[in-house]
This record gives structure tokens, sequence and C-alpha cells, in this order.
């Protein structure tokens, strides 16, 4: 999915991504965890996001991993989501779901606005 940004609703997100590592680091932890998972099997965030949210993953599924590999990483983002602390990490997502999973990933991981304006 092609997704167009402004630089200040990237900016926004990355205030709300600051707090909650600010005011709740074990919460953004189990995040960056996920996220970090997600970078290292190669999957899409988009697919991390939809999976953690209960949305249909559609063409974010992927295409050339191991089956056992896939429930793996499926149960570990189920247990983040499980984690009674992840209705934050749920609200941010419904948030700033209009700057995309991958947006919201990347700006967990250190990137700046600047840096994601424009197509992602």
């Amino acid at each position: 999915m092609i997704v167009l940004s402004s630089l200040e609703a990237l900016k926004n997100a990355e205030n709300a991504l600051n707090q909650l590592k600010a005011k709740q680091p074990d919460v953004f932890s189990q995040l960056l965890h996920m996220i970090s998972l997600t970078r290292q099997l190669q999957l899409k965030y988009e697919y991390m996001g939809r999976l953690f949210m209960g949305e249909e993953p559609g063409e974010a599924s992927p295409r050339f991993v191991k089956e056992s590999v896939v429930r793996l990483y499926e149960s570990e983002v189920m247990n983040v989501k499980e984690q009674d602390e992840a209705e934050v990490i749920k609200q941010i997502f419904s948030n700033y779901k209009h700057i995309g999973y991958e947006n919201l990933s990347l700006l967990a991981l250190g990137n700046t606005p600047d840096s994601l304006k424009g197509v992602s």
C-alpha cells in the first residue's frame, strides 16, 4: 500500500511514540521487539500492523517464508498484543494508521519525520 504522509502527521506520531518511550519504556520495548523481529525476518511492517490490529493482512502477507517461521512470528506478535499494556500501542496504531504501519515502525526505530516525508 502506498501511503503519502504529511510532515505534521509524522511529527505528531513521533511525539506520541516519544511519549510512550518516556512514560512506559517497557511497553515501548515490547513495540520495538515486535518491529525488530519483523525487520529481522524481512516481513512487511504492514503485515505486522495488520496482524497486531486484527485486520486482514491481504497483500502484506508473507509469500516466501516457511509456514513454521510465520507461525512463530505470529505467536510473538500475539504475545505482545495480549499484554494488558498493549492497549497503548493499539491506540497509537489506530490514531496514526493514516500514515501507515511502516512509517510508524520506522519512527519507533529512530527515523526522523523529515526522512520519511513522501511515499513509503
